[in-house]
């Protein structure tokens, strides 16, 4: 059996939607497929924002809901620890799956995506790590049958591939039938679709302001080889992510000026 059809020993699936998400549900069958063994550690509530953040200032509190499935009142980033180094300590897994997301992780917006926060909290760890994405137009139309077709085939193919060490990748699905999709296409990050952050004031029953934070997206100018435009072209996106995020013709202009 080759690499690209044999099984991988242990795989820790996570999100940031939360524990009881239909997209997790959909990895969990995607993973019956490519591993051994299933591990989920996932949040208790929706986490969409949190990025790669941890909680370094309040404990977190584990509960067993299921057989090698554990849910944790803290972030994606959180969980991953937690299941890395704490639940599966004396056999690690080997793969980190974070997904799937309800909506795709585009451009900017990965930045604060905590599905990409998961996996990137894998990859300090060491570990390959793949965040998975389905996109939508229809926020109550999500078509869940096309990341559940695909998935399967494209973590097979992009683990056969020989990495030189360990690696983030961004996986995003095409807003389409999972066979009108394309195929399998490198990408790279991209400005994405995020414009602005805008706030939502409002006022509760008791006269209290309160706040609601909401992205405002468009049409941007991406590349042909971005991940918006591959997936808005029908084809499956992967982007691979790095944690420099240095700016080289800004630090060349400092480097040159404060000489």
């Amino acid at each position: 059996m080759s690499a690209y059809e044999s099984k991988v020993p242990r795989v820790l699936l996570t999100n940031d939607d939360g524990i009881d998400a239909p997209g997790l549900a959909v990895l969990e069958a995607v993973a019956a497929e490519l591993a051994h063994e299933v591990w989920v550690v996932a949040p208790e509530h929706d986490q969409s924002g949190t990025s790669h953040s941890i909680s370094l200032h309040s404990p977190l509190r584990v509960s067993r809901q299921g057989e090698r499935r554990f849910g944790v009142v803290g972030t994606p980033g959180d969980c991953v620890v937690m299941g890395v180094r704490h639940l599966m300590r004396d056999a690690p897994p080997t793969l980190i799956l974070s997904g799937v997301n309800r909506g795709g992780n585009l451009g900017v917006e990965t930045m604060f995506s905590g599905t990409v926060g998961a996996a990137m909290t894998g990859l300090l760890l060491g570990l390959p790590s793949f965040a998975l994405s389905q996109t939508f137009s229809d926020r109550n139309k999500v078509r869940w049958d096309t990341a559940r077709a695909l998935a399967p085939g494209v973590i097979r193919q992009l683990l056969a591939i020989e990495h030189h060490a360990p690696t983030c990748l961004n996986i995003n699905f095409p807003d389409v039938d999972a066979a009108s999709a394309g195929p399998l296409t490198p990408s790279k990050q991209g400005v994405g679709l995020v414009e602005d952050i805008e706030v939502l004031p409002q006022v509760d029953p008791r006269g209290i302001d309160y706040h609601w934070l909401r992205f405002q997206r468009g049409t941007r100018a991406n590349d042909p080889d971005s991940e918006t435009a591959v997936v808005a072209s029908g084809r499956v996106s992967v982007t691979p992510l790095a944690f420099d995020r240095t700016d080289e013709p800004t630090f060349a202009r400092l480097a040159a000026s404060l000489r």
